[in-house]
């Protein structure tokens, strides 16, 4: 029987549709579909529609990534164009790394 795999939950917070906002929604697409496939839930939240749930999340800048799931929460703010410091600034490179290393 094999492990069950996390779910990470992941909310991208944009400001309209701004150059960095598409390109940070779309980049993050791609890592999730090749790197994720069927392990998370994105929610999009655009802060100019609900600015109180940036607030709630105390986002202080847009494009903002957020690990809500699994613990800790982590962010990222930029539009994620560079995968590596994206997977590493949500701890999911250095999990993926210590798994690999598990499996030698």
């Amino acid at each position: 029987m094999s492990p069950l795999k996390k779910t990470y939950v992941l909310k991208l917070y944009v400001a309209g549709n701004t150059p960095n906002s598409v390109r940070a929604l779309k980049t993050l697409k791609t890592i999730l579909e090749q790197e994720f496939q069927g392990v998370y839930a994105l929610k999009v939240i655009d802060v100019l529609k609900s600015p109180q749930l940036a607030e709630e999340d105390k986002i202080l800048a847009t494009p903002t990534l957020s690990k809500v799931l699994p613990p800790p929460v982590r962010k990222i703010i930029g539009d994620l164009s560079d995968r590596e410091k994206v997977l590493i600034g949500l701890d999911l490179l250095y999990e993926e790394l210590q798994e690999g290393e598990a499996d030698d």
